[in-house]
């Protein structure tokens, strides 16, 4: 039987998603070794990390299958980001741990899909009278929000500073969240569900102050208090194309392509990398290590990013403002040799 290659190759891509991952920060059983090892010269895995503590990575970080939205069948692990009375970066008042995709695709040209899930526990639990940004660029043009005046324990959807939407914060339930950000057109959509189910649309397109150099989106905490909390992280991409609305990702629920690797991290579970594609149907790799399932992560370098966190807090009560405070610039030298200066607003 005689087949039309084109009109059979046109069938199958018409039949299959059109999302594409372009930076895979899901986490898996190499992302510890990767993250501790992380510097501006050993510039491995998917994450940059640099702000944060004094302490031990793991007092910050820690990676495990129990941390990971148990929905997503793509994903093998989740983070576990602790911020406390140690987390000052740089000497500043405000507590931070975060991470920085490490890579130099596009993440911030055209339009993007910006995915996580997130969710708290009842011990060391976020306090409620005390402001956090979370998931938020530099320029604070879309990020979520806890602990805002007004917000009645709420978590909040912010564009520029100003509450968009609310929702419940339990103990113990995943709130997924992807961003639709047009950089062309500077609006910003906000599509979010809970536990396993598909993505809707919550607001947008709005216009926002859209902006970012491509090293700018803060997977973490920042929060203006000093107790101890934990704040979990899973399911971390950002995506080219249609929105994938399934927890599991542009997979369409699939479990990755399983591939061999001939490195290893000593203690750690194997390394793994993943491969971009840029066709419709990307493939991804990644290995089984011991006690437990691993799925897919980016391990692209990228140039340093620029070390200037601007940081805005807001106050909420029966409409939202937008307050700012001055935080002294100070510079170092880096690994790489280069003055640094910091500069927060």
């Amino acid at each position: 039987m005689y087949f039309n290659s084109i009109a059979l190759t046109t069938a199958l891509l018409a039949g299959s998603s059109m999302a594409e991952i372009i930076w895979d920060g899901r986490f898996t059983d190499k992302s510890a070794a990767e993250i501790d090892k992380w510097s501006w010269n050993n510039q491995v895995g998917a994450y940059q990390y640099y702000i944060h503590g004094a302490g031990a990575t793991t007092d910050y970080i820690n990676i495990s299958p129990d941390y990971a939205n148990p929905a997503d069948i793509s994903s093998s692990d989740g983070a576990r980001i602790t911020v406390d009375g140690t987390s000052s970066w740089n000497g500043q008042s405000m507590m931070r741990t975060e991470l920085i995709p490490s890579t130099k695709a596009a993440i911030n040209k055209g339009k993007k899909y910006y995915h996580f899930s997130l969710r708290r526990g009842a011990d060391n639990a976020p306090d409620a009278t005390a402001e956090h940004q979370i998931g938020f660029f530099e320029s604070h043009f879309t990020e979520l929000k806890y602990g805002v005046d007004g917000s009645n324990g709420k978590l909040q959807w912010m564009t520029d500073g100003k509450a968009q939407f609310d929702m419940d914060f339990e103990a113990n339930v995943w709130h997924n969240v992807a961003y639709g950000i047009d950089f062309d057109a500077s609006t910003v959509e906000f599509y979010h569900s809970t536990g396993g189910d598909k993505l809707v649309s919550k607001a947008g397109p709005m216009k926002a102050s859209v902006s970012s150099n491509g090293a700018d989106w803060h997977v973490g905490v920042l929060k203006f208090s000093k107790t101890k909390e934990d704040w979990f992280f899973s399911s971390v991409y950002i995506e080219d194309g249609e929105l994938t609305t399934s927890i599991s990702g542009p997979s369409g629920g699939a479990a990755p392509i399983k591939a061999s690797s001939t490195s290893a991290v000593p203690s750690k579970a194997p390394v793994t990398t993943s491969s971009s594609s840029a066709a419709v149907v990307k493939t991804t790799s990644s290995q089984v290590a011991p006690t437990s399932v691993t799925a897919v992560s980016s391990s692209s370098s990228a140039a340093p990013t620029t070390l200037q966190t601007m940081t805005k807090s807001t106050s909420v009560k029966s409409s939202v403002s937008s307050t700012s405070a001055a935080v002294a610039a100070p510079s170092e030298t880096d690994d790489a040799g280069c003055t640094v200066e910091y500069v927060y607003v």
